[in-house]
């Protein structure tokens, strides 16, 4: 995975995080996985479609998500709350709108669709068209992690390989 394609996320996340917890996250771990990802806790998905196709995964552990909505909502919220699911939902779309929005001004076209709930326990592994690229941030709820896997749709794969 290209780092002009991945940069944008690491940047948008770091943004988000610093503003909504009013911190200074750190880029703890940023890993290629081969392995399924699985998931730590209150996860949510946003699949991006246009010239690179995947999906992105934001994921934290239930007793951060669960510090993260309090601190937002300034409010205290049990651990199986709905507004906790929808407080990790919307970091993942406000990342990864910033993320898409980026990408879009350098030229690539994507469509992003709405955050999900995430619950499934695996998610997918790297294979010959699809590398996944996993990276966590330390903030002072906890560790956000961001499971990040896309490929070129293979129309587009011949004409970057041409046009190299």
């Amino acid at each position: 995975m290209k780092m002009e394609l991945i940069q944008p996320f690491v940047n948008a996340a770091d943004a988000v995080l610093a503003q909504m917890l009013e911190c200074k996250p750190t880029l703890d771990k940023l890993t290629m996985e081969e392995e399924a990802y699985r998931r730590k806790g209150v996860a949510a998905l946003v699949m991006v479609k246009g010239q690179i196709e995947g999906r992105i995964i934001l994921d934290v552990d239930t007793d951060t998500a669960l510090r993260m909505a309090n601190r937002l909502t300034g409010t205290e919220l049990s651990g199986s709350d709905e507004l906790v699911r929808e407080t990790v939902c919307e970091l993942a779309n406000q990342v990864i709108g910033n993320a898409v929005t980026t990408l879009n001004d350098q030229g690539c076209q994507f469509h992003v669709f709405p955050p999900q709930v995430h619950t499934d326990e695996h998610g997918a592994k790297s294979n010959e068209d699809t590398e996944v690229l996993v990276m966590s941030f330390e903030t002072p709820c906890g560790t956000v992690y961001m499971n990040i896997a896309m490929h070129y749709l293979r129309r587009r794969r011949g004409e970057m390989v041409n046009a190299s």
